[in-house]
């Protein structure tokens, strides 16, 4: 075994736990939001933490559910995409081989590769079509081959994480008597999980983890504000 295929399967594995990382930061952070906001606007509302927590619950499934769903169906269209990618280049080998050609050309061009040498590199490709479709996806169309089962294990990691996240507000409800006292409770454990949450996100996303903690809170302390806010109006109380 070389040592560079070691370093190869080292670096695959470090992107799949970095996305495992991601799938479980966004969940989180976005399970701690919404039921949080649900709990507050009924605690504005009605009188009975039982309420609360069972509404909060339900949330939390048909959130969970809808988190799921759409990270699968992100990765299933990103699968698709590739595939039909896959086809058209296929097809255009047979059809156009000599302008398929020239996009190698122009491809290895870009990284100040001599003609001749690209003429060379493309009547090499050329005899094997499924080498030559795999050049140009990764080259002319940068597309990696994503992994097939990623949907799946993306969409489970989402959901549990969203589930986790939503039960983190909730659990004020628990231990309180009157949905107002768990709501004072219930803003502390949420907005510190959000500062938390709310910087590795920016992290895994690419983005300024403070100013990222920072805003999550914000969101979430005025999401939860405006929902009691307008549930105390409604419900007169």
């Amino acid at each position: 075994m070389s040592d560079h295929h070691h370093h190869h399967h080292h670096e695959e594995q470090h992107f799949q736990s970095s996305e495992m990382v991601r799938d479980i930061v966004i969940g989180m952070a976005d399970g701690l939001t919404v039921p949080f906001a649900l709990a507050a606007g009924l605690s504005g509302a009605v009188d009975s933490n039982w309420i609360v927590i069972t509404a909060g619950v339900a949330e939390i499934v048909a959130g969970s559910i809808a988190m799921g769903l759409g990270g699968y169906l992100a990765a299933r269209t990103e699968i698709d995409h590739y595939n039909s990618e896959l086809k058209r280049e296929y097809d255009e080998v047979e059809r156009v081989p000599q302008r398929e050609k020239d996009e190698i050309h122009e491809a290895l061009e870009t990284y100040g590769i001599s003609k001749a040498t690209s003429i060379l590199v493309a009547d090499e490709l050329a005899q094997d079509k499924n080498k030559w479709v795999d050049f140009m996806m990764k080259y002319e169309l940068g597309l990696e081959k994503p992994d097939e089962k990623r949907a799946g294990k993306s969409a489970g990691n989402i959901a549990v994480s969203y589930i986790v996240g939503g039960l983190i507000p909730l659990s004020a409800y628990l231990f309180t008597s009157h949905p107002h006292e768990g709501l004072i409770y219930s803003s502390i454990i949420t907005l510190v999980a959000l500062l938390v949450f709310g910087y590795f996100k920016s992290k895994a996303t690419g983005q300024s983890p403070v100013y990222g903690a920072l805003r999550t809170a914000l969101i979430g302390a005025l999401a939860a504000g405006a929902a009691f806010g307008i549930a105390s109006v409604i419900s007169g109380k």
